[in-house]
């Protein structure tokens, strides 16, 4: 059945029922393929529907939807779950970690993964500093965690020797998407709470985050050896968020610690280890290919891309070809948290992996492939899928209407900026955090290109081309790439701590908004006289009745309420016989207004000025 003629084309037409699935960021001509049509006709559609698109552009979910509305199909954009999962099967690739479809028989207990979770300053990092024995406080900057690792520990629970996995999450509020992406790939969160400080922002945010991946919550009370410390209040406090203590006849542990005394460590780890027997199925399959998350990625001088992985179901073995997110290789060499090499890791086991051929993103999940082929392949396909799904993100939808409206306003002014990190979880958090500074319509904020390492002669190249800023975070630029960008006039901002980072992208921002002017009143200025003067015109004889009358300045003539003349200036100013600069409140004058002379008694003249309003 043919639709109607639409702009001149005939598009074929679905019953309204016909499903169409479409991959993230797909275009116009991987849609037209699905219904076996002309792109060019669907281009031209799009336009009558008053939106533009190339044939080869990158489109959003809304834009289909609106198309295939007009078209009559049901268009349905594939998950990136659902995408994995095809692209896996193409390969023969089993990427199954429920336990569900195991058989008990080949499923074995496994460590549980703790999170430690809570408000920045309560004392998160050196509480894992107790637990771990090792100082990482006095390393870092502005107090704040700026990267996540992964470590074991163990304990002697019951007469038995008990590993525990932990990863530590940020506080700042910046790194948002590291709590959350830290609650889906734990068992048990462990919030911490300051007794002296109680329930704050941050506090019911990673709340809200382990909540939502349904994770049973173990509570440590921390700083009851600080003055003014409250830890009965901490757990009246949280029972409003449904954590009740069990002393209160609830389901949820509190133990009380002193990570900077060691005091209740023990307990604590106790703690975790019973709420992980009574409330969760801690099981997986050891004996088949692993599978896992990348907790933090980087690029390290001398060992190239590393990766944290935690692995989740299966066994990663040195000499393994993986894929992790866009990156792939064979793992080289692995290691603990101590530098030590392992063979092998086994599920719940976060390992540094060594061998691959870029850095991926935190949070990107990774599997073994069966060769190195394969491997660069699903790679491959993985990076051009984000790179559509990115480019259909990026893509703002231009509506004739829109269109007409900027060219009409003129050029909406643009800041480009380059992301270096250290770390790809810093790198991510930089950018939602600058995607989010929201300073009206008039100047738009774009991340051409982001990536983890040293500021190099490409990131500088780039930033020439497109009039764009670097921000090092953590990272430089050295030696040639130095004197180049300087030579070039390539601006690199170098930041430790994220928040300053975003205060100053903020302000540049603000500083790039066309000025706002508001009208300030100087004074006014009442005519009692009108003298007629040859040589000057009329001289209006007037008193000032508030502020002061500046020669040079602007004025408005209002008669009996109504303004006779706009823009007029004071051109001359005198008090009797001498020429004045300003006259104040309360003193006589004779204003000369220039050409203008249609002056009466009783008008009024009100001087004013343009100021520049300061943005919020």
């Amino acid at each position: 059945m043919q639709a109607p003629t639409i702009g001149g084309v005939t598009v074929p037409r679905g019953d309204g029922t016909t499903v169409v699935r479409v991959r993230r960021g797909s275009s116009l001509t991987d849609f037209a393929d699905r219904i076996n049509a002309n792109p060019a006709s669907l281009v031209t559609v799009l336009f009558h529907l008053g939106e533009m698109a190339t044939a080869t552009q990158s489109l959003d979910e809304d834009t289909f939807r609106l198309l295939g509305a007009e078209l009559g199909y049901d268009v349905q954009v594939v998950s990136p779950e659902d995408e994995e999962r095809e692209l896996f099967e193409q390969f023969d690739i089993d990427i199954d970690t429920g336990i569900e479809d195991e058989e008990d028989a080949n499923l074995q207990p496994r460590p549980p993964v703790v999170t430690v979770m809570g408000h920045v300053d309560h004392g998160k990092t050196r509480l894992l500093d107790a637990i771990r024995n090792e100082n990482v406080v006095a390393a870092e900057a502005g107090g704040i965690t700026q990267h996540i690792g992964a470590y074991q520990v163990v304990k002697e629970h019951e007469g038995e020797e008990r590993p525990i996995t932990f990863i530590d999450t940020p506080g700042h509020e910046a790194f948002t998407a590291m709590r959350a992406r830290g609650a889906k790939v734990t068992d048990i969160a462990i919030l911490v709470v300051a007794a002296d400080d109680g329930v704050m922002p941050q506090t019911i945010e990673a709340l809200n985050h382990a909540q939502a991946a349904d994770l049973p919550i173990v509570v440590a009370v921390n700083k009851i050896d600080v003055e003014g410390a409250n830890p009965a209040k901490i757990r009246q406090q949280l029972t409003e968020y449904n954590l009740v203590a069990e002393e209160y006849g609830g389901d949820t542990m509190f133990v009380d610690v002193s990570a900077k005394q060691g005091t209740n460590i023990d307990e604590l780890l106790d703690a975790v280890l019973l709420t992980a027997d009574a409330a969760l199925d801690l099981r997986a399959n050891p004996d088949k290919d692993a599978r896992g998350v990348a907790i933090e990625a980087n690029l390290d001088r001398g060992r190239g891309a590393t990766a944290t992985v935690l692995v989740q179901s299966g066994t990663l073995r040195v000499g393994d070809a993986i894929v992790a997110g866009s990156a792939h290789g064979r793992v080289r060499a692995m290691l603990d948290e101590y530098g030590t090499n392992v063979a092998e890791a086994t599920p719940s086991r976060p390992v540094q992996v060594l061998g691959l051929s870029s850095v991926p993103r935190a949070g990107d999940t990774f599997v073994v492939a069966p060769d190195d082929r394969t491997a660069r392949q699903i790679a491959e396909r993985r990076e051009a899928a984000d790179r559509q799904a990115s480019l259909a993100k990026a893509r703002k939808r231009i509506s004739l209407e829109d269109l007409n409206e900027a060219l009409a306003a003129g050029k909406v002014e643009t800041l480009n900026l380059i992301l270096k990190g250290d770390v790809s979880g810093s790198v991510e958090a930089l950018e939602d955090a600058l995607l989010q500074i929201d300073v009206g319509d008039e100047v738009e904020l774009r991340i051409i290109d982001r990536g983890v390492g040293a500021i190099t002669l490409n990131n500088i190249n780039l930033a020439m081309a497109s009039d764009a800023i670097i921000i090092g975070f953590n990272v430089r630029a050295e030696g040639q790439n130095a004197e180049v960008a300087e030579r070039e006039g390539v601006e690199i901002r170098y930041y430790s701590v994220i928040y300053n980072a975003i205060e100053e992208i903020e302000a540049a921002l603000k500083g790039m908004l066309k000025p706002e002017f508001e009208e300030v009143e100087l004074g006014t200025a009442e005519i009692r006289e009108i003298f007629r003067s040859s040589k000057f015109g009329n001289i209006a004889g007037s008193i000032v009745r508030s502020g002061e009358i500046r020669r040079g300045a602007r004025a408005r003539i209002t008669r009996t309420g109504v303004v006779v003349a706009e823009n007029v200036e004071i051109a001359g100013l005198r008090r009797f016989k001498d020429d004045v600069t300003e006259v104040r409140e309360g003193y006589e004058c004779g204003i000369n207004l220039g050409s203008f002379n249609d002056l009466q008694i009783g008008d009024l003249i009100a001087t004013y000025e343009m100021r520049e309003k300061p943005r919020d």
